[in-house]
């Protein structure tokens, strides 16, 4: 129960933070097709995904003219893998509630191409990480958006919301939390240096396991 209630709290939230819906669709569709597109594909073949990730992210902001912050919430929607997420409604049940997505092809496909190998642990089955987008651009945002309150780990858990709902996996995932954590550090070090990059901070997952290891 308190799942589908939380899930209701959070869009209500996004809602009334990022009123802006048509501006919103426009910047999920541009990214959505970008990600779909052969162009990203070519770069797929010689890129790792850590440098992709850099990539959609630059796409964004230019896209946005250098306005991070809705460079930053389209990014968390566009990544996020599921265009219906269920809320359980008092008297209703459960409805399907519409997320802002591409239309059906470009999304299925944008699915499809979403980067997936960003940690040294990273599942090797098709899947992979393709979640951990949408948990790192979602905490970014809040982070880089939030100035009295600490609200970095509130996207990251709704996407968490998402996955448990839909049984992506039976329990939660430290690397999720850790993601999380990741995008939280993302956007705060852009508040004070913009030519940061994903792949500058998602990297350190890497190297703080070969330090452990040496």
């Amino acid at each position: 129960m308190f799942k589908y209630f939380f899930t209701l709290c959070v869009l209500l939230f996004t809602i009334a933070l990022y009123p802006q819906q048509s501006k919103l669709s426009k910047g999920v569709n541009f990214i959505s097709s970008y990600i779909a597109s052969p162009h990203y594909i070519e770069m797929s073949k010689r890129m790792n995904d850590l440098s992709l990730m850099d990539s959609i992210f630059i796409t964004a902001v230019k896209f946005y003219d250098d306005n991070y912050e809705d460079a930053l919430i389209a990014l968390t929607f566009a990544a996020v893998p599921y265009n219906r997420v269920p809320i359980k409604i008092p008297l209703l049940g459960i409805i399907n509630y519409p997320l802002t997505s591409a239309n059906d092809s470009i999304f299925l496909l944008k699915n499809k191409n979403l980067p997936k190998y960003l940690f040294f642990d990273s599942p090797t089955d098709e899947y992979g990480d393709k979640d951990k987008p949408a948990h790192f651009f979602g905490s970014a945002f809040i982070a880089y958006s939030s100035h009295i309150f600490d609200l970095g780990d509130l996207i990251g858990y709704f996407v968490e919301v998402f996955e448990e709902s839909f049984k992506v996996q039976s329990r939660i995932d430290a690397r999720d939390l850790m993601t999380n954590k990741f995008g939280n550090i993302f956007g705060e070090a852009l508040k004070s240096d913009k030519t940061v990059l994903p792949s500058n901070v998602l990297i350190l997952q890497i190297l703080s396991y070969f330090r452990y290891q040496l």
